[in-house]
């Protein structure tokens, strides 16, 4: 018996003093900094190797996650999407005409991706009948509605073109709009002259874009996604008749329109919630036939995720709402399923790593030491991933700050030196 008990007797003690030198870091180089003080702190760090805690602070404590939520819908895309995007669904009627449906491809002309596989299909024919889309809800659950014209909300749509948002630039010699068919929705006062820089609005709910002066040369403005918008929108890409119906078709084909992973990379990397807002609306369309937020939500936490520690409030797929709740713990476990579904090959091509991404002016001396998801809003600040030690060994990690009310930026540099210090120590 002693022989079996010793091993372990070692090992307890070991974590134990292993967590309270961390904690001591913790303490020195966090929480007890002003920025912290008020804050509400949470942190997770998980062994997957022996399925061990390394060290516990507020963990199982509910945290607004910001961007960290995009976590969840890159795994979910992982594994339900393949490793091709759905481009869109396809039945064709004759030689000169094809029957179509949005799949919520939001790659489809967005300026990320000169190549058009989609395009290029759809080209071969004369006539375009598109399916009306049954998803209109634009914008998500608790997302700030004023901020309805910012480029980072995005409209979502069942068939996104140009990432649903119009480019206005000045330059030099007019205001022009990409893509141009939204030129003649330009409205330049002509107090406005070539040589100032410009700011933009728009009504709520229309396609109308107000220059007026302001600070900057380029300005990307969502447009609203409305059916009649997207036809001739589609119809002025294509240079197709595009006609849009009512009648529903059965027995679809598919065209791919390329990676997934190219996709996703660039999705965490720059944090973009228009391609996670539409990955999960195409994982609703894999699972469920229709595109619904809420119900693929549902699903998910009711089977991959019903393992969470702390069941989650969950309800968009980028983070954009103050409505989602995670634990630290609730992070590390799906980070644990990405880790053990799909393995950290694909994974280090994903997430961003030091000096890469949205951790580009951090960990400089920890590129491919650290592969991990940011999280920003007013008041917080998240970061999660994995960190691999000096000794080669993988740590999955989930901190948690929200209600501070100093600097991000003094957030993010105490955690990365917090971290930095627990991975040399492993």
């Amino acid at each position: 018996m002693r022989k079996i008990l010793l091993p372990f007797c070692f090992l307890a003690l070991a974590s134990c003093s292993m967590s309270k030198k961390i904690d001591k870091i913790a303490k020195k180089d966090m929480l007890t900094l002003p920025v912290f003080e008020n804050a509400h702190t949470g942190i997770f760090i998980f062994n997957p190797e022996n399925n061990s805690k390394v060290f516990d602070y507020q963990s199982n404590k509910y945290f607004v996650p910001a961007s960290n939520t995009k976590l969840m819908t890159c795994y979910a895309a992982m594994k339900y999407l393949g490793d091709s995007i759905p481009g869109i669904a396809y039945q064709v009627l004759n030689d000169s005409t094809i029957y179509i449906k949005g799949t919520g491809d939001p790659t489809f002309f967005h300026p990320d991706f000169p190549s058009q596989r989609v395009a290029d299909f759809l080209e071969t024919y004369k006539t375009i009948v598109l399916e009306k889309p049954d998803f209109h809800e634009y914008l998500g659950s608790g997302w700030a509605w004023n901020d309805y014209d910012e480029d980072y909300q995005a409209p979502r749509s069942q068939m996104p073109l140009y990432g649903n948002v119009v480019k206005i630039s000045q330059t030099g010699s007019g205001i022009d709009a990409t893509p141009d068919y939204f030129q003649s929705y330009l409205k330049v006062p002509d107090s406005v002259s070539s040589s100032d820089k410009i700011s933009v609005s728009r009504p709520w709910s229309e396609n109308i874009f107000i220059v007026n002066k302001g600070r900057s040369e380029n300005l990307d403005i969502p447009f609203v996604p409305m059916d009649s918008t997207m036809t001739s929108l589609l119809s002025a890409a294509l240079h197709r008749n595009v006609i849009l119906r009512n009648e529903k078709v059965n027995d679809f084909n598919i065209v791919y329109s390329r990676p997934l992973d190219s996709m996703l990379s660039i999705m965490m990397h720059r944090s973009d919630n228009f391609f996670a807002e539409q990955s999960l609306l195409m994982v609703s369309d894999k699972l469920a036939g229709f595109m619904n937020d809420r119900a693929v939500i549902q699903k998910l936490l009711s089977t991959d995720y019903a393992g969470m520690p702390q069941k989650p409030s969950w309800v968009d797929g980028s983070g954009l709402s103050r409505y989602d709740l995670f634990s630290p713990r609730d992070i590390v476990f799906v980070l644990k399923k990405m880790k053990d579904d799909f393995g950290m090959e694909r994974i280090e091509k994903i997430l961003p790593t030091g000096g890469t991404g949205t951790l580009s002016s951090l960990y400089h001396n920890e590129r491919g030491k650290i592969f991990a998801k940011t999280g920003t809003l007013n008041g917080v600040v998240a970061l999660s991933g994995y960190l691999i030690t000096e000794k080669n060994n993988i740590l999955i990690f989930s901190i948690l700050v929200n209600n501070h009310r100093g600097s991000a930026g003094e957030v993010r540099k105490a955690i990365e030196k917090f971290l930095i210090k627990v991975r040399e120590m492993n």
